[in-house]
């Protein structure tokens, strides 16, 4: 069936949990504390397929369970097919690891000089400050050590790090991620942002966060100061489907902008969740409105029990086909593949030239028709017309 957007309505409310008092249900700590992370609470609100129940076992041993009542209220419990429910509901697909896939599939402990720093680009370094989250997505790059559900026995090392970054002048940009950065407590996080803003040759502090999505209750007054008073603070947040961008999450995000956060939107294309036009443009749009730039769309990386949201990558690259030149460019995000191994992340887009000389371009454009611009130039006689019986060129009165 097709997408079909209701462009007015944005979710809101308590639903499940109207019975809670309103300031507790606004109170981030109440969410965290109130998590569902057993088979008996999903199976208090919802009844599980075979498959998703398959996986609840097995789930604990590659990532723990766990979803907010604020981002569980966006399930629809009666649809199997959920797009919601698929990427934070264990499956079967889970306990299936294919010959490809590799615990670190990007290979970031081969590019980590110090615990907790992954230093892979030349300028730039990602700093992770916890291996935990709100809630788990089921596709996540970092499973193996998110949640310590694989006994990885990840550790930030807050201080190696930060020190990693004083004597290496070559970084200029630091991202912090995680698990979530925005799950430590204020104090923490401004003194990792103090920190780093007091190394002249830091320019760029970016922050990966999922928290705003499953958690917008976070982005409080009080954090929105510290932004306030370290920034520029960029943010990539992470929205897969137009159902999660509800009125909670559009608040916060304006309360980030006001706050002088750029913020960004990373997708990750899944199987039965986003790999639809439909649905990818209502998305994007949606951010737009909620003053989110859509940033990059990721081909699923290699991890282990992924294969069931693979997507394969022509679908996705005729989704950005579907996006270019039928909305604003704005709403068009990079699709990119992070090779496997370390290779960093590599763009892959429709293929609009066709060729190229030494004379001309030729390329297609949205629509399929065919343009050729020109490389050399041929000159004309038209300027020698325009001049006068000297040769200079007759000037124009403007009144």
């Amino acid at each position: 069936m097709p997408y079909t957007e209701d462009r007015a309505s944005w979710f809101e409310g308590q639903g499940l949990w109207q019975h809670i008092p309103e300031r507790d249900w606004r109170d981030w700590t109440w969410q965290l504390k109130n998590r569902i992370t057993t088979v008996a609470q999903l199976e208090q609100f919802m009844t599980l397929t075979a498959d998703e129940k398959a996986g609840c076992a097995f789930a604990n041993q590659k990532l723990a369970l766990a979803i907010t009542p604020y981002f569980f209220n966006l399930i629809d419990r009666h649809d199997p097919h959920c797009p919601i429910r698929k990427q934070v509901i264990p499956r079967s697909g889970e306990m299936v690891v294919s010959e490809e896939e590799r615990l670190d599939s990007l290979g970031e402990d081969g590019h980590s000089p110090v615990p907790g720093l992954v230093h892979r680009y030349p300028d730039r370094v990602l700093f992770l400050v916890t291996d935990r989250c709100a809630a788990y997505c089921r596709y996540c790059t970092r499973s193996r050590l998110v949640s310590n559900a694989q006994d990885y026995n990840f550790h930030p090392e807050y201080e190696q790090g930060l020190r990693y970054i004083e004597a290496h002048p070559e970084v200029r940009d630091v991202l912090l991620s995680g698990g979530d950065p925005l799950l430590l407590s204020d104090k923490k996080l401004e003194h990792l942002l103090s920190r780093l803003r007091a190394i002249k040759h830091v320019e760029f502090i970016r922050i990966g966060s999922r928290i705003p999505v499953f958690l917008p209750q976070r982005i409080t007054p009080e954090l929105c100061e510290i932004f306030k008073k370290y920034g520029p603070i960029w943010m990539s947040i992470h929205l897969n489907h137009p159902k999660e961008a509800t009125a909670e999450l559009k608040a916060a995000c304006e309360r980030l902008s006001f706050a002088g956060v750029p913020l960004g939107n990373q997708s990750v294309l899944l199987a039965g969740v986003n790999d639809d036009a439909e649905v990818m443009q209502a998305l994007v749009h949606r951010l737009l409105r909620m003053r989110v730039r859509p940033y990059y769309i990721y081909q699923m990386d290699l991890i282990t029990g992924g294969a069931h949201f693979k997507v394969d990558v022509r679908k996705g690259v005729e989704i950005i086909r579907s996006l270019r030149g039928h909305t604003t460019g704005y709403a068009v995000p990079q699709y990119v593949i992070d090779a496997p191994g370390g290779g960093g992340k590599v763009p892959i887009n429709p293929d609009y030239v066709e060729k190229i000389t030494d004379d001309e371009v030729i390329f297609r454009n949205y629509e399929g028709q065919q343009f050729r611009y020109p490389l050399k130039s041929t000159p004309t006689q038209a300027l020698v017309e325009g001049m006068g019986l000297n040769g200079a060129v007759e000037s124009v009165m403007i009144t």
